[in-house]
């Protein structure tokens, strides 16, 4: 179909013919051809545009416009003939028509908003739960056949991770101990109780304040350095050379790291216990004029066995969490060094926050078995 001479679009079996000059002068005239034009039913249908004398961005707009509702029905389409400045023309409004069509999608309404959100967040619960699930199924493998443990491995960790982690952990259960002690000392010494600060610090410290402090400082040293290697290897491509060798990364990496938490977690959690239990020998020593010897008798008198028990039986998961949750950020890392950092930052949050909660949750249960 001919509009005028200066600028034409017609159509000759499965090709499209752009002649003249598409320019901002044209633009109506051109907008209207284009939109009464017959195109073909073909699937595959080309634009022959090597008689365009003249374009400017309208022009470009309008060709762009045109090619693209083609394209949204199905049809393969393809652009020949137009001279290399034209075609870097309509190349930069493709590109701008691309990123306004991403920004519109961006500005959604609320509900397509929530709907997205809510997408992203099951396909977020379905990869975690499928890692859980992965790492239960190794670990079940690794049970039935004990003698592929990598031990090499695991004691590698175990040092790192629980013999390397006792100098800080001693310092800050130690320092927990006396701040509990000399906090209490103050409002017992008022009623004169002095002696009931052995049931302060020692209920508190072996049930509940020492497995959460260790758990804590565990999720912040070493589940982040999961994160962080296991993104490390995985940016730097070392992930996908293991299994080329067709090796497990969850064998390798994960069932190591989980086992050496739930030996090294338990024994630091003891030894948390005796350095807290000692700085709060000392305050109630200086403070309260409680002997090491009254401390200790007092000590064994009532805080129970079970008390400790209980702290000692919630360690082991807290190790599972800490390091489940510390592989599985790093193997969610996909782009470089800042999504290393990000993800390993979420491994510490999300870390501290399921050990608090998992933590309130065995206090309420506890209150209600009367343990």
């Amino acid at each position: 179909m001919l509009v005028e001479q200066q600028a034409t679009i017609s159509v000759s079996g499965t090709v499209v013919h752009c002649r003249g000059t598409w320019t901002l002068s044209h633009l109506d005239e051109l907008e209207r051809a284009s939109g009464e034009l017959r195109y073909p039913d073909a699937r595959d249908v080309t634009y022959e545009a090597g008689e365009v004398t003249a374009m400017d961005t309208g022009g470009a707009l309008v060709l762009q416009q045109s090619i693209n509702s083609l394209r949204r029905t199905g049809r393969t389409v393809s652009l020949r003939g137009l001279k290399p400045e034209f075609a870097e023309l309509v190349q930069l409004i493709n590109t701008r028509v691309s990123l306004n069509h991403a920004a519109a999608l961006r500005q959604d309404g609320w509900q397509e908003r929530l709907s997205q959100n809510l997408q992203r967040r099951q396909k977020a619960i379905l990869d975690r739960l499928a890692f859980i699930g992965e790492t239960t199924v190794a670990f079940g493998r690794l049970a039935m056949r004990p003698g592929s443990i990598r031990w090499k491995a695991l004691m590698r960790v175990v040092e790192l991770d629980g013999v390397r982690a006792l100098p800080i952990t001693g310092l800050l259960t130690f320092l927990v101990g006396v701040v509990i002690a000399y906090q209490g000392a103050e409002q017992l010494r008022k009623f004169g109780t002095n002696i009931f600060i052995v049931d302060l610090v020692g209920i508190s410290l072996v049930r509940e304040i020492a497995p959460l402090i260790v758990a804590i400082l565990i999720a912040g040293r070493s589940g982040s350095a999961y994160a962080a290697e296991i993104g490390t290897m995985k940016v730097t491509e070392e992930l996908d050379a293991i299994r080329t060798l067709g090796i497990s990364p969850i064998n390798l990496l994960v069932l190591p790291r989980v086992l050496a938490l739930v030996i090294a977690l338990p024994l630091l959690t003891v030894y948390a216990d005796v350095m807290g239990v000692f700085g709060g020998m000392l305050i109630a020593s200086g403070q309260l004029n409680v002997s090491f010897a009254e401390f200790l008798t007092r000590f064994e008198e009532t805080v129970a066995v079970r008390h400790f028990l209980i702290g000692l039986a919630k360690v082991p998961f807290f190790a599972i969490i800490i390091a489940l949750v510390g592989c599985y950020q790093g193997f969610q890392i996909r782009g470089g060094v800042d999504d290393v950092g990000r993800h390993t930052t979420i491994s510490v949050v999300q870390s501290i926050f399921l050990v608090i909660v998992f933590d309130a949750i065995c206090s309420i249960l506890t209150n209600w078995w009367d343990l």
